[in-house]
């Protein structure tokens, strides 16, 4: 087994059922890892897993459809992870929201709250159960999915961009408390062309890609590889990082 080879672990996947998610799965999977994969909607999860039952090699991938947001929820994918796979060894929490857009002194604070709820508050939520089931006990590998909205204001996502802060916050103090068993991670796209943030793009792909150093938009691969090094043993030095991939947007001073 290389330093990048995954097998005999599994991993847990949030949002798995399409873009970056199904992505991460993919990148685990082709590692050797089993994966677990959930989300809300049942039946778009099972065509996922599916799919990535025929290109699964040797691994074993499970669908799990469950609500993020519920502690009971949380708790029942956790559980059942480790009945069907018997251990949980890397923890993704890719699940987000953004049902908000525009200036903060405008903002539904529902909906802020909702967005702070899934977004961060619910990863930590999935944290605290695969600490207890497996990883506090065996160790284990952690990545949340943050974004460059996080690092810089954006003035448009920027309930979105708030709670992204708060997870990679989150992500350092939990490195800090959990090693030196347990490595935390984040990592922060840029645009990446998904359904999910086709909103930030559609007025002309071409056009919003020229603001990027790499004149392209993220492709879901472009996050599911570092994902994929930073749960391996080639990243076994690297814990509370942030590592950004958004073909060189912030270096550029700009959001």
């Amino acid at each position: 087994m290389t330093s990048l080879d995954l097998a005999g672990r599994t991993a847990l996947v949030t949002g798995a059922s399409r873009g970056i998610g199904k992505a991460i799965a993919v990148e685990l999977l082709s590692r050797g890892a089993n994966v677990a994969i959930t989300a809300r909607k049942a039946e778009q999860l099972e065509a996922a897993a599916h799919e990535l039952a025929e290109q699964a090699g040797q691994a074993g991938v499970v669908a799990l459809p469950g609500n993020t947001g519920d502690p009971e929820s949380r708790h029942g994918v956790v559980a059942a992870t480790l009945d069907r796979f018997g251990s949980l060894d890397i923890l993704i929490n890719n699940t987000g929201i953004n049902p908000v857009y525009g200036p903060l002194v405008e903002a539904d604070l529902g909906g802020v709250s909702k967005i702070f709820d899934v977004n961060v508050v619910a990863a930590l939520g999935f944290v605290q159960e695969t600490y207890k089931a497996w990883m506090g006990e065996h160790g284990g590998s952690i990545v949340n999915i943050a974004s460059v909205a996080g690092l810089r204001s954006t003035g448009v996502i920027s309930a979105y961009g708030a709670s992204k802060a708060a997870l990679i916050r989150l992500t350092e103090e939990l490195a800090w408390q959990l090693g030196p068993a347990i490595r935390v991670n984040a990592v922060a796209p840029g645009v990446v062309k998904t359904r999910f943030a086709e909103a930030l793009y559609s007025a002309g792909e071409e056009q919003s890609a020229q603001i990027y150093p790499m004149k392209r938009l993220g492709s879901p691969e472009d996050v599911a590889q570092l994902v994929g090094f930073l749960v391996s043993d080639a990243a076994a030095w690297i814990t509370g990082e942030t590592v950004r991939v958004d073909g060189g947007l912030l270096a550029t001073g700009g959001l």
